[in-house]
């Protein structure tokens, strides 16, 4: 399709394709194998297929494929988030339960009484 121009009121079909698997990227790790993270990664190859069809044909649906890489950029930051919250409350349970007797390396020191 090489040179071809679509109709201006044609919507571009990536971007489409880039709107739904961004969303569908949120729910699709229940999928084995393919995953979220696949899916997101589609939202974002196809959105930019699509932003470079859409300028040369003049098809609509910019929108679209912009907000499906952002939907896809989103799930990325969001589950970066997520994995950092993790390991942070991993550490923090292991310091409230093996820090105290790990820092000292000995038996405290006993007090004189006196």
């Amino acid at each position: 399709m090489q040179g071809s121009v679509a109709a201006p009121g044609q919507t571009n079909n990536l971007a489409i394709v880039s709107l739904v698997a961004g969303a569908l990227s949120f729910f699709a790790h229940v999928i084995p194998i393919i995953g979220g993270f696949t899916v997101a990664i589609i939202a974002i190859v196809t959105g930019f297929m699509a932003r470079g069809q859409i300028k040369r044909t003049g098809e609509q649906g910019m929108w679209m494929a912009n907000l499906g890489i952002g939907l896809a950029i989103f799930h990325f930051v969001l589950a970066f988030l997520l994995v950092m919250l993790v390991l942070f409350l991993i550490f923090i349970v292991g310091i409230a339960l093996f820090g105290i007797s790990a820092h000292s390396g000995s038996a405290p020191t006993p007090v004189p009484s006196g």
